[in-house]
């Protein structure tokens, strides 16, 4: 049976991977701060999901930012497969956090590298790289387009990615970079800017707040599904040889466009409920993101699956379910957060 450990397990990436990689058979372990012990919700369901006893799911304390936790933990465990997915992801909050962001998602990633290299491990190494590495550099972004990070957060995953390469090329790990556009789901935390659009909309519907406070409309993304995303990491590290992937729709939509869609499909019209809030503004902004992800199409024989739309109506579904509930329990007599401004 293959090993893998996964750090960030408790986020979106991570849940949606725990469950590929249990449905393949796999004993996974994952990485979880103190601090996240009530944060698991996107995978309590792995536990009762996976009876079979060979797809085991074990969680362990530790953090990044910790160098002698991760050493002990991998010589402990002995994964075949390391799934790096843990950092400090919120782009506008790496601006009010910028030396925590980079010492977590930089350096962290560095201490995870280190570990295997002393402990001897011969597992493979997935570093989770991202779309905001390019920042203002011109569409369509390959893997050969230079880096332009336009944030604290962009350039502490720049370190990792670099970081990641020379230790496969020093050291001869089979480490991977996964240059992930950005992918949403249901599972999203709630500060990002598509699952605000999706939960403000649906309270919004159903009588439960009047307004949604957004940041810059015009901001462009290439938007895809974390299920379908998770499964290209999967893929790079079943290969023959250790590579750098682009994994992208090829497609970008405005956020001005997301919301529109996701007010629609409520029969409202955004217009009259959405503000803008400087506030949520980037001091320094990215304009436009779109991934060319011919490589991993043609090397890993990846494509996503779920379309923008589907994308939307699923995000839609789920939380005017969740909003559902929460009317319900307010009509009750119980208090839920609404706050139009979280995130």
């Amino acid at each position: 049976m293959k090993k893998a450990f996964i750090t960030g397990i408790t986020g979106q990436d991570g849940s949606y991977l725990a469950e590929l990689l249990l449905g393949k058979g796999y004993e996974v372990h994952g990485l979880i701060r103190r601090s996240s012990t009530f944060n698991t919700d996107r995978i309590d369901h792995l536990y009762k999901d996976f009876h079979d006893p060979q797809a085991r799911l074990y969680l362990h304390y530790g953090d990044l930012s910790v160098s002698g936790q991760m050493t002990d933990l991998l010589y402990e465990i002995n994964p075949d497969e390391i799934y790096h997915l843990g950092a400090q992801s919120h782009v506008r909050v790496s601006f009010d956090m910028p030396e925590y962001t980079g010492d977590v998602t930089g350096l962290g990633t560095l201490r995870l590298l280190e570990a295997i290299r002393r402990t001897g491990i011969k597992a493979r190494f997935y570093q989770a790289s991202s779309s905001e590495m390019f920042g203002a550099a011109p569409p369509p972004q390959c893997e050969d387009t230079p880096f332009q990070p336009q944030s604290p957060y962009a350039a502490a995953k720049v370190y990792a990615y670099y970081i990641a390469r020379n230790y496969r090329q020093a050291y001869n790990l089979f480490a991977c970079n996964g240059i992930l556009f950005n992918h949403e789901s249901p599972r999203r935390g709630e500060t990002f800017v598509t699952r605000k659009i999706t939960r403000g909309a649906t309270q919004i519907k159903l009588g439960l707040r009047d307004k949604l406070y957004l940041g810059n409309l015009e901001a462009k993304r290439d938007w895809g599904f974390a299920g379908d995303y998770v499964e290209a990491m999967w893929m790079m590290l079943q290969q023959d040889k250790a590579d750098d992937f682009v994994i992208a729709t090829g497609e970008t939509h405005s956020v001005r466009e997301f919301a529109e869609k996701v007010f629609a499909l409520l029969d409202l019209d955004y217009q009259k409920h959405v503000e803008i809030d400087p506030r949520y503004f980037r001091p320094t902004e990215v304009d436009i993101l779109l991934g060319d992800a011919s490589k991993a199409r043609r090397s890993l024989n990846w494509e996503p699956k779920v379309g923008f739309d589907e994308l939307i109506g699923m995000m839609t579904s789920a939380d005017l379910e969740l909003a559902q509930r929460e009317k319900t329990l307010l009509d009750a007599g119980y208090a839920c957060n609404l706050n139009p401004h979280l995130g």
